[in-house]
């Protein structure tokens, strides 16, 4: 599943979809629909989830399994 860590890391952080649709300023659904890879998450909303978790987004899509984020510029 291409979003798996999403739910995985929401989970871990024992949140539920609506706390991070609420953090987003989505509704349940249309974050259910990203966590479900039913749509797209578009790269604003993945950089946010990626700053909610303390992770990067390569780690989000699976190109990296370094949970840890980029050290800053």
């Amino acid at each position: 599943m291409k979003y798996e860590r999403i739910r995985s890391l929401r989970e871990d952080h024992d949140r539920t979809q609506q706390e991070v649709a609420d953090f987003l300023n989505l509704t349940r659904s249309s974050y259910s629909n990203y966590e479900n890879n039913i749509r797209e998450i578009p790269i604003d909303v993945l950089s946010r989830i990626a700053d909610l978790y303390d992770t990067s987004v390569d780690y989000l899509i699976g190109r990296t399994d370094e949970i840890r984020p980029y050290p800053p510029k």
